[in-house]
C-alpha cells in the first residue's frame, strides 16, 4: 500500500519529462502545430537542428534555418527566408497552413511559403520532418515515401551528401548554390555555381549571375576532368545522372561518422569541408578556383587582390573602402571610392597626379586612343574627370572610365604555375590612376 503511494509521484514526473522532450526535441511539425521562439526540432540521429537564428551581431534580422547540432560555432546549411528576415521573433512562427504549405508568419503576415500548387494534398496526416541528411521535407504521414516538398530542391549556399546539384531540362533552369552576402548576412550574394544550361555535365561559377570566371571539365567517370578531387574514393561516392527531365550530380559518404559539406563560399570559391571523428575542426578538402585572386570581382571597384596579404583585398592608393562595415565582414563587393577629382587644375599647389603600379593586371574594357606618347596619354586622362586610369606601351594609349574592376597583383614566384593568358604579356606595363588632392597634400608635406 505504502509502496504504491510513494511510486505515483515518480511515475507522474517520468511521464512529464517524456512529454517535454516530445514537444521541444522531436523532428516533426505536424498539422496544427507551429515552431516559434526557442523551439528547435532535432533530426532523429541528433545531427541537424532547425530553428530561429540571428546571424552575427544583428539586432533585428532573424531567420529560420538548419545547422549542425552540438557545434560551438554554428554552421548554417540552409536558410528558408534568406532574403526576407523578420525583426520580431516573439510574433513570428513556422507552421503548416490549412492549404498544405509550410509558411513563416511574422506579425500575422506570410513572409515565406513553400508555394505549392493548388492541387497539393491538405491531408490531416501532413507533416514536416527534419531528416538526418539535413533535408527538411514535407510528406503525407510517416509511412509516405513520396515527398511533397524538400529543402534539398531549394538550396542556399550548401550542397550536402544525398542532395542533387541539378539542371531542370524541361525549364532549362539550374538549381544553383549561391553565396551569402557577407559573414553576417545570408541574403543572396555575388557568387553562384550551377550546371551548364546547355545540358553538358560541366558546371561553372559566376559573379553577379552574369560573368563566368571558372568552369569545370566534363564528367568522365569516376570524376570531373578538371576537378580530380570530385571523384569516388574510400571516403565519397560521386555520381552523375542524366535523363529526359534533368541532369544532376550527387554524392554520398561511406562512413556516417564523417560530416561533409560543399559550399559556395562568400570568397567566390566552391569549397568542400570535412569533419572527421576525433578532429576538432573543419578541414578544407578542396576549393575551386584554387587561386583566390582568380575570383572575378572579388574586391570590387578600385581595389586590388593580393594573395600575400590578409585581407586579400586592398584599396588603390588615394581610395578608401566604400563601406568599412561591409569589408570587416569579408564583403568587398562595394569596392573603394576616390575622394574627389580635381582634373588638371591647381588648388594651393595641389592637383591630380598619377601613381605607377607595376606587376598588376590591367582592368577590363579599355578605351584605345590614337596618342603617340606617354605624356599625351596622361594628359588625355587628366583632362577627363571620368577617367580613372591610363596605360601606355608600344601598342599605344589605353584609358579607363568609371570603376576599375578585377585587378590583382602578379605573383612572380608563382608565374610558372599559372597560365600567361591571365597576365599582360609585358610585365612592365604601367597602370596609373589619379591621386586625390588629399593624398597629394599628404605626400607633399
Amino acid at each position: 500500500m505504502d509502496t504504491r503511494s510513494k511510486s505515483k509521484p515518480w511515475l507522474f514526473l517520468y511521464v512529464l519529462l517524456l512529454f517535454s522532450y516530445k514537444t521541444h526535441g522531436a523532428d516533426t511539425i505536424s498539422a496544427g502545430q507551429s515552431l516559434s521562439g526557442s523551439q528547435t526540432p532535432i533530426s532523429q540521429g541528433g545531427i541537424f537542428e532547425l530553428g530561429f537564428f540571428r546571424p552575427g551581431n544583428s539586432a533585428d534580422r532573424f531567420y529560420i534555418g538548419i545547422w549542425y547540432k552540438n557545434f560551438s560555432d554554428r554552421v548554417i546549411v540552409w536558410v528558408a527566408n534568406r532574403n526576407i528576415p523578420f525583426s520580431n521573433p516573439s510574433r513570428s512562427e513556422l507552421k503548416l497552413s490549412k492549404d498544405g504549405n509550410l509558411v513563416i508568419l511574422s506579425n500575422s503576415k506570410i513572409i515565406w511559403s513553400t508555394d505549392l500548387p493548388c492541387n497539393s494534398t491538405t491531408s490531416s496526416s501532413l507533416e514536416a520532418v527534419l531528416l538526418d541528411s539535413g533535408n527538411f521535407v514535407l510528406r503525407d504521414g510517416p509511412n509516405s515515401s513520396a515527398l511533397i516538398w524538400q529543402s534539398f530542391d531549394h538550396p542556399t549556399d550548401t550542397w550536402l551528401p544525398g542532395a542533387k546539384f541539378r539542371l531542370n531540362k524541361l525549364t532549362k533552369e539550374a538549381q544553383p548554390f549561391t553565396s551569402w552576402r557577407n559573414s553576417e548576412d545570408p541574403s543572396t550574394g555575388m557568387f553562384s555555381v550551377g550546371l551548364d544550361p546547355n545540358g553538358s555535365s560541366r558546371y561553372s561559377i559566376q559573379w553577379n549571375s552574369s560573368k563566368t570566371y571558372w568552369t569545370s571539365g566534363v564528367w568522365k567517370e569516376p570524376n570531373i576532368s578538371l576537378v580530380p578531387e570530385n571523384r569516388s574514393t574510400y571516403l565519397y561516392n560521386y555520381s552523375y545522372f542524366s535523363n529526359e527531365n534533368e541532369n544532376y550530380f550527387t554524392y554520398s559518404v561511406y562512413n556516417t561518422s564523417i560530416l561533409c559539406r560543399i559550399v559556395m563560399d562568400l570568397s567566390g570559391q566552391f569549397k568542400q569541408y570535412v569533419w572527421l571523428d576525433g578532429v576538432w575542426y573543419w578541414n578544407l578538402f578542396w576549393s575551386q578556383p584554387r587561386r583566390q585572386c582568380n575570383v572575378y570581382g572579388l574586391c570590387g571597384a578600385f581595389s586590388g587582390c593580393n594573395e600575400q596579404t590578409l585581407p586579400f583585398c586592398e584599396c588603390l592608393q588615394g581610395f578608401k573602402p566604400r563601406s568599412s562595415e561591409e569589408t570587416s565582414l569579408s564583403d568587398w563587393s562595394g569596392g573603394c571610392v576616390r575622394l574627389q577629382c580635381q582634373n588638371n587644375t591647381s588648388d594651393n599647389g595641389n592637383e591630380d597626379g598619377f601613381i605607377e603600379m607595376h606587376n598588376t593586371s590591367l582592368p577590363e574594357k579599355p578605351q584605345y586612343l590614337p596618342i603617340g606618347s606617354d605624356k599625351e596619354c596622361k594628359l588625355a586622362c587628366l583632362n577627363k574627370c571620368a577617367c580613372t586610369a591610363c596605360a601606355y606601351n608600344s601598342n599605344g594609349c589605353s584609358i579607363w572610365d568609371g570603376d576599375l574592376l578585377n585587378m590583382f597583383k602578379k605573383q612572380e614566384a608563382a608565374m610558372g604555375n599559372c597560365s600567361t593568358a591571365n597576365f599582360p604579356h609585358n610585365s612592365y606595363h604601367r597602370l596609373l590612376h589619379m591621386l586625390s588632392m588629399y593624398e597629394k597634400a599628404q605626400r607633399n608635406r
